[in-house]
């Protein structure tokens, strides 16, 4: 029976080795995603607009929401609440699919050449994209409402990279659950609309009593959520031992996705 490494070095290599599948296969996706529509992949773009439109008009204007710290511009909470929107939306994209990924391509399984590992990767380029889209939104209403964006901004790439390594460890872990454990893409869709209204995403983590807090510290996306808008809202450099530790943690769930995912992958056809 053919062995896997479950290495870190080897999640390294395998990512730098099949970079151009990755790629190829990641533009499949988004281009089928939007084939056969009239407007095609245009909606990525219109999708982020509606949305930042509709989260202004139900929040500034219906419920009268305002960012504490922030000024009374309806805008600037619109701007502040879809910067968390980034971050949650690329975390839900991925991991909601993770369970179904290589149920979906059974294919795949037969074939003892195809580097099974790279699919969350491709997953995860693919929501790459839509963040970046909508990113650029973001920045667009950001620099016609307020202007020049703060020189943190280019911070953001540094603060995805941590995310981005706990989001594919999660991925790697869910998409071999998925094939063992059918219930894994329920249990998913639950957590991830509790994570949703956990997370600092519509409210400030100041808007909660004091003692609870500490536990919405405990959810995953917090740390990125603040750190995503001290840097393209409110211009604040990057706390420094916090990114770090962050980054040591999503090393570990990275690391441990992908050994778990190559430890069980060689009973995949067996299950299938």
């Amino acid at each position: 029976m053919q062995k896997f490494s479950s290495s870190p070095r080897e999640l390294v290599a395998s990512a730098w080795r099949n970079r151009r599948l990755i790629l190829t296969l990641a533009k499949r996706e988004v281009i089928g995603r939007y084939q056969g529509s009239v407007l095609g992949i245009l909606w990525s773009f219109f999708n982020p607009v509606l949305l930042l439109v509709v989260y202004t008009f139900v929040f500034s204007v219906v419920f009268k929401a305002r960012w504490a710290g922030g000024s009374e511009s309806k805008t600037e909470f619109a701007l502040v609440l879809f910067a968390g929107l980034l971050i949650f939306n690329l975390f839900a994209e991925c991991v909601s699919r993770a369970p179904g990924l290589i149920l979906g391509n059974v294919s795949y399984v037969k074939k003892v050449v195809f580097p099974l590992e790279i699919l969350p990767l491709v997953s995860l380029v693919s929501a790459l994209f839509h963040l970046v889209v909508s990113f650029a939104v973001w920045l667009a209403f950001y620099l016609v409402f307020f202007g020049t964006p703060h020189i943190t901004l280019f911070l953001f790439p540094i603060v995805l990279l941590p995310f981005l390594l706990f989001v594919t460890g999660v991925c790697w872990f869910f998409a071999s659950l998925g094939v063992f454990l059918r219930d894994a893409g329920q249990i998913i869709g639950l957590t991830i609309t509790v994570l949703m209204f956990c997370s600092p995403i519509f409210y400030p983590i100041s808007a909660l009593p004091e003692r609870y807090r500490s536990l919405l510290h405990i959810n995953p996306l917090t740390i990125v959520i603040e750190q995503t808008r001290d840097v393209l809202i409110w211009g604040k450099p990057l706390d420094v031992p916090l990114y770090f530790a962050y980054f040591l943690g999503a090393s570990v769930v990275a690391a441990l996705g992908f050994a778990w995912f190559q430890k069980t992958r060689k009973g995949f056809a067996d299950v299938l």
